[in-house]
């Protein structure tokens, strides 16, 4: 005898209905299982998808993910570019007021439903748009962002020698301009210090890219580049191709192994003659920079990369935690660690660039060209001011490769998991096969990045795919669908039953409000006073060159009103109803996936009626 709880027939009320008590025919009963019953029963659920093996694994995998390349090599080169201390007031105003804050929606979304980025909008069908933008998102950033570790590779191998190659001039890539004022090297004399270049200079320019005038050169490919952006794909591979729930160990260390290094690398570049002038630049903003609406996308973006905000990233990690597992300590943990990461590697490269400074003579804004390679100009040059020097460089740029290789076992994971968890029975049987197929296409797809006029084609990439204006409208999407649409109520009620306690107000005003209100201003600010985009302070781009770069953002943006529309097409019934059944979830969470069958645990089918009695009841019962 099956007898309809409060509740349930509270909501039959609301409906016009009355529940009836009924007897549950035999052949329609399910057992009720014992407590170890139930247990089994979530062990094997949790073997069919995966879960951390250890409880400190979910923490180690989010800082090998948010703290990456991102931070080392990324946010130096933004923030050297944006102004210094400029760009450092905005991204901490951003960091507190959104990052933080979405970045737990994320967690507790994934943990919540136990699926990627795509399966999550089953909580609101009609934005499952933001979810194919964010795997665009993260498709296309994995396809770039392997570039940088190629680049990595090259400079490892590079310094299995006893004399660094970018030590000095009169190597066959040096111009007749090439000058190093330390060494003493010159490729011919009498040239003027405002003509020359140093062999660092020209090392990465002439000898690692090849670079040609601008992208209407393309020039030929890298084949040395090429070989290590394979490698770079294999190492990957290796990685994730079990699944990344099953590489905890292997996240713990190359998790914690960056740090000893970039400490050493600190107090080496504190050292030098001429690193205080790098920190003043460094920390002291100026504030005409703050009117740039470029500086303002640039800080903000940044720190969505950072964390994987709109990318889909977090919300696969947090897919892989137990349903009752207490996110928040180690949520908190990330969002102090990675800021702080982030500013401790800009202290190492502006240190390095005080002393560049000084030994030129030039002013910090002045000293290198900015853009994508600022890392690759500066580290090289602590490098050279150790004891030991090749040994120094292999440690370092063995550091680097592995903080790459740490920024993309995440991303890639989030794209196989996103797509596998929304075909789930024909992909997962083949998972293993599915990967190695995106990691062809993907690898492919990067080559013409490796080619001499590569670089170019990597800026527009690195601005327009997976940052700026097309990460804040996603971002922005994902927001207001979960707090506004599906709503901030229900959702708290969500993260309670996982954890016991409510988010905050903090958490909840920032969700409604600010997030969406500071997405939204920036983005707005940007493409009003939109300025195009510059390579090394040097370079403008040609006309076609932008029309290029916006196409690339727009490929991501144009799933959420395209997803809407077909939605609202395909749905049978009258508008009303299909934008009722567009904002209507039709997912379970995690804990009822598992085989719970309590009445206590019993959530709404898609006919509306609860899991007690048998559907079938539900849909025969008339008005008493």
């Amino acid at each position: 005898m099956k007898i309809p709880t409060e509740e349930q027939s509270a909501l039959a009320a609301e409906n016009g209905m009355k529940l009836l008590a009924v007897t549950t025919p035999k052949s329609l009963q399910v057992p009720q299982t014992t407590k170890e019953e139930n247990e089994d029963i979530e062990n094997v659920s949790s073997l069919e998808r995966g879960e951390w093996n250890g409880k400190l694994d979910f923490v180690f995998s989010c800082i090998s993910y948010a703290v990456g390349l991102g931070n080392v090599w990324r946010f130096p080169y933004l923030c050297y570019e944006n102004g210094g201390g400029a760009f450092l007031l905005p991204y901490l105003i951003c960091l507190v007021l959104c990052a933080i804050p979405l970045f737990f929606l994320e967690v507790a979304v994934g943990q919540y439903l136990s699926t990627g980025g795509i399966g999550i909008w089953n909580l609101v069908p009609m934005f499952k748009g933001v979810g194919f933008a964010s795997m665009t998102i993260v498709c296309l950033y994995n396809i770039y962002f392997v570039v940088v570790i190629a680049w990595t590779l090259f400079y490892l191998v590079s310094s299995f020698t006893s004399d660094l190659p970018w030590k000095g001039c009169g190597r066959p890539w040096n111009s007749p301009n090439c000058f190093d004022p330390e060494f003493g090297n010159v490729s011919v004399t009498n040239i003027s210090m405002s003509n020359s270049s140093s062999p660092i200079d020209e090392f990465w320019e002439r000898h690692v890219l090849g670079i040609t005038s601008g992208i209407d050169e393309p020039g030929s490919l890298r084949m040395e580049l090429s070989l290590y952006l394979l490698l770079g794909w294999v190492m990957i591979y290796l990685v994730i191709w079990k699944g990344l729930h099953n590489s905890g160990k292997i996240i713990w260390f190359t998790a914690l192994f960056p740090y000893v290094i970039l400490t050493i690398l600190f107090f080496r570049g504190v050292t030098l003659e001429g690193a205080g002038d790098g920190l003043l630049f460094y920390i002291t903003p100026q504030f005409e920079k703050l009117l740039d609406p470029k500086v303002w996308v640039v800080a903000g973006t940044q720190v969505f990369f950072t964390f994987g905000v709109g990318f889909g990233s977090i919300v696969t990690l947090g897919s892989y935690n137990k349903f009752h597992h207490n996110f928040v300590k180690d949520s908190f943990i990330l969002c102090m660690v990675n800021p702080a990461t982030s500013i401790f590697a800009g202290c190492v490269i502006f240190s390095v660039l005080g002393h560049m400074a000084h030994i030129k003579g030039v002013d910090v804004a002045e000293v290198v060209k900015s853009g994508p390679g600022l890392a690759f100009l500066v580290y090289p040059e602590v490098v050279l001011q150790l004891p030991l020097a090749p040994l120094w460089s292999v440690i370092f740029f063995l550091m680097l490769f592995i903080l790459g290789i740490d920024s993309q076992f995440c991303t890639v994971e989030a794209l196989i998991t996103g797509i596998v968890d929304e075909w789930e029975s024909v992909l997962r049987p083949h998972r293993k096969l599915f990967t190695i197929l995106v990691f062809i296409i993907l690898f492919l797809l990067g080559l013409p990045m490796v080619t001499e006029g590569g670089m170019y084609l990597f800026q527009l990439m690195d601005y327009y795919s997976a940052s700026g204006i097309t990460l804040l409208f996603t971002v922005f999407f994902q927001t207001i669908a979960i707090t506004w649409v599906y709503g901030v109520k229900r959702f708290s009620d969500n993260i309670n039953e996982m954890i016991g306690k409510s988010p905050n107000w903090y958490f909840v005003i920032s969700w409604v409000f600010v997030s969406p209100v500071v997405c939204i201003s920036i983005f707005l600010f940007s493409v009003i006073r939109y300025k195009p985009l510059v390579y090394a302070q040097t370079y403008e781009y040609p006309w076609w060159g932008q029309l290029i770069g916006w196409f690339i953002g727009l490929s991501s943006m144009v799933w959420i009103p395209c997803y809407m529309i077909y939605f609202l097409a395909v749905t049978p019934g009258s508008l009303k109803e299909r934008v009722i059944a567009g904002i209507t979830p039709r997912v379970k969470p995690l804990r009822d996936q598992r085989g719970s069958n309590t009445p206590e645990e019993a959530v709404p089918l898609e006919n509306g009626c609860y899991g007690i009695p048998p559907p079938a009841y539900c849909e025969t019962m008339e008005e008493v």
